[in-house]
């Protein structure tokens, strides 16, 4: 197992690097055709998520569980998920609908990769500027107006031990604002699989559970702290349920999940 797993992880790392490379030209070819008649750039939104579907997946040891359902219909949610490491972005990319996320612009600004997400479309935010924020929720809520999820971590940053930190409220504000529900995603396995800190990844087992979608009907700008307290009850109560073991040291058993 020493011997092999860097073996592994060189050529996952050879994957990854041919995607990130090929990636950027095909979504910019799929934009400009696509240009004229999707407006929320989903098609090439959703052929971006497929390449971070596709890193997630080329860490063998990487074994990636999604329990639950997306909700039926076409409508438009405020997701949110608790955030542990930036392999978050990756393993949630197999998640089977378009949303656009958003990020702190230092994603943005990453040369190559960075510019897929303006491409897309997706939302920068700069941490602690007001004026950004308030940009951010009237992008949000034009996506939510034309049918697109927007997918955000409450958090706001990465925790460093795993626990789950205080949300923000800024996500369940813009759900009541744009009367859209609240989608919760819980998520664990990624702090082992990709150390904060660490550009290197271990093996782990990595769940995503989709949890059911918290309707906002009746609710006003008093409830949106009530909101974000029931949200986070739920991802807590989740990330502390059955089958949220800590990350195997070795391999787990053939066909296990």
């Amino acid at each position: 197992m020493r011997v092999l797993l860097p073996a592994v992880a060189i050529v996952a790392y050879a994957v990854t690097g041919a995607a990130l490379l090929v990636w950027p030209p095909l979504v910019a070819l799929v934009l400009a055709v696509t240009w004229p008649f999707d407006r929320n750039r989903a098609v090439a939104g959703r052929l971006l998520r497929l390449c971070g579907a596709l890193v997630s997946r080329s860490f063998p040891y990487w074994r990636i569980r999604i329990d639950g359902r997306w909700p039926s219909g076409r409508g438009a949610y405020v997701v949110v998920a608790n955030h542990q490491s930036f392999l978050d972005i990756f393993a949630l990319s197999n998640l089977p609908r378009e949303m656009k996320w958003v990020a702190k612009r230092s994603l943005f600004r990453i040369p190559w990769v960075g510019w897929c997400f303006t491409m897309v479309g997706d939302i920068p935010v700069d941490r602690g500027e007001a004026s950004s924020a308030l940009d951010v929720l009237a992008r949000a809520r034009g996506y939510l107006e034309r049918g697109m999820s927007v997918m955000m971590f409450p958090e706001g940053t990465r925790s460093r031990d795993g626990k789950l930190l205080p949300f923000k409220a800024g996500a369940f504000k813009l759900a009541v604002d744009a009367g859209v529900p609240v989608l919760p995603i819980a998520i664990t396995g990624t702090a082992q699989g990709m150390p904060r800190g660490s550009p290197w990844v271990r093996p782990s087992r990595i769940r995503i559970q989709i949890l059911d979608p918290v309707p906002i009907t009746g609710r006003g700008d008093r409830d949106v702290v009530r909101l974000r307290n029931e949200v986070r009850a739920r991802i807590e109560r989740a990330l502390s349920s059955p089958g949220n073991g800590p990350a195997c040291d070795s391999p787990p058993a053939r066909g296990s999940a």
